[in-house]
């Protein structure tokens, strides 16, 4: 009978022993690479030289070429990624996730979130970038565990959760960035050749890549928790920003720095804040028919301007500039140079106006027409408005493209005054300062990330 049991218990056992290995077995993760082939990928940005022999992707830097990316050919959006890498010790790298290039911004300049590889004494390893645009957006300053376990001239093992808003690192093992944040959703995964510049010491070395695996079905299933504090990005500076002087000009949560244009105070209607965002709600597509326009308690002259702005369909809102609140306390709208917002497919704005085209979205209202190759973001989606005054000269872009530029006080500028609406308005568009103001049109339309950067004194 107990040898008849001891049978038994053994023969569970490696039951039980055979299901675990099973279910780790089933994790479904696809390789990125095949067969020893680059099938599947492409060469994006420079022309550094890769290859791949017995599973291992090899980059090599060279001289006189900009960053080199190997990139899939495949957008992924939700995906959880590990991969292993090695890399020289005299150069940098990185993986980039989510990443786009398109014509339209910087000649097709490869940019997005990129997962540092850096084998410098600073040891980011594992830190979030933001490539070709916002650049650091999670260090590992304050995290020496992450910075220790990167392994110099050894192989290292990376996983990447990128769920939604939120992308977790980890390094052999150890967590290392999490950050928040929504600029970018999807996009290809790519392998960096960095660029050396001038440093020949770092010609021909080389960094190398294996084992990379995905997963893009059943994430939470397979998602993992991270002890580290997540950095947030909306309503916030990233450290850049930070280093450059911006300020924040709505701190994502309450009314200061802001007033009713023709109040002393904040509206108590027609406007909310909901999850971070400044919202105008609807009241029928009148101007300032419910809380009416909003202003800045301070006055700006030279400054940039940056502001993420989300329409609803039929939408039409704008951000003024310029405006002086005391000088224009009739009814209707506060005056001031307006950049538009608007949605020009069904808003009927969009074919008025005292110039041809010039009451569409990013446009210099009723003056002058934006770039109509502007790269927009559908309805429901957010946009970013950039405004760039400086010495007169001011600049519209739109999702890191310059679509309008003009000279305040130039005989251009004041002739398309004059043959406008605003020509009865002594002096228009020309105060030495004036306040911001975000518009209420009748329209629902969410703002957030509203930030300033002014001259310093």
């Amino acid at each position: 009978m107990k040898v008849l049991q001891r049978k038994l218990w053994l023969f569970c056992t490696i039951l039980a022993i055979a299901s675990i290995y099973s279910c780790k077995q089933e994790t479904p993760w696809q390789p990125l690479f095949e067969d020893d082939s680059f099938e599947g990928w492409n060469i994006k940005g420079g022309d550094a030289d890769y290859k791949i022999e017995k599973g291992v992707v090899t980059g090599t830097t060279k001289d006189n070429t900009p960053n080199t990316f190997l990139s899939t050919d495949t957008y992924y959006d939700d995906f959880i990624l590990e991969i292993d890498f090695k890399v020289d010790s005299n150069i940098n790298s990185g993986i980039q996730i989510r990443s786009n290039s398109f014509q339209h911004y910087q000649d097709g300049r490869v940019h997005g979130y990129q997962v540092e590889i850096d084998p410098s004494k600073r040891s980011w390893s594992g830190g979030i970038y933001d490539e070709g645009r916002r650049k650091w957006l999670n260090t590992l300053k304050n995290n020496e565990a992450a910075q220790k376990a990167f392994k110099q001239n050894e192989w290292n093992h990376y996983r990447i959760e990128a769920i939604g808003t939120t992308i977790k690192t980890w390094i052999n093992g150890v967590p290392a960035a999490h950050l928040i944040d929504d600029k970018t959703a999807s996009g290809f995964i790519a392998l960096q050749v960095h660029s050396i510049g001038k440093k020949k010491n770092q010609l021909g070395k080389t960094v190398m890549w294996k084992n990379a695996k995905i997963l893009t079905e059943n994430l939470e299933q397979y998602a993992t928790t991270s002890p580290v504090e997540p950095i947030i990005t909306k309503n916030n500076l990233t450290p850049l920003e930070k280093k450059q002087g911006w300020t924040m000009l709505w701190d994502g949560k309450t009314t200061n720095g802001w007033r009713g244009a023709k109040l002393d105070s904040f509206p108590e209607k027609g406007w909310v804040i909901e999850n971070g965002e400044l919202i105008v709600l609807a009241s029928g597509g009148a101007e300032s028919a419910a809380g009416g326009d909003i202003v800045t308690t301070e006055d700006y002259s030279d400054f940039e301007l940056q502001v993420d702005f989300k329409l609803t369909a039929g939408a039409n809102s704008g951000i003024k500039y310029y405006v002086d609140t005391e000088i224009n306390k009739g009814p209707g709208s506060s005056i001031g140079l307006e950049y538009q917002i608007l949605d020009d497919n069904l808003h009927p704005d969009a074919k008025r106006g005292s110039h041809e085209g010039s009451r569409t979205v990013c446009s210099l209202y009723d003056l002058i027409k934006a770039d109509p190759i502007k790269p927009l973001n559908p309805i429901g989606a957010w946009n970013t408005a950039y405004i760039l005054s400086k010495d007169n000269t001011v600049e519209h872009w739109i999702n890191g493209v310059k679509v309008l530029e003009y000279k305040r006080g130039s005989e251009a500028f004041l002739s398309l005054v004059a043959n406008s609406k605003y020509e009865k308005w002594p002096n228009f568009g020309m105060l030495e300062k004036g306040q911001i103001l975000l518009q209420d049109h009748g329209d629902r339309v969410a703002f957030r990330n509203i930030k300033i950067k002014v001259p310093k004194k």
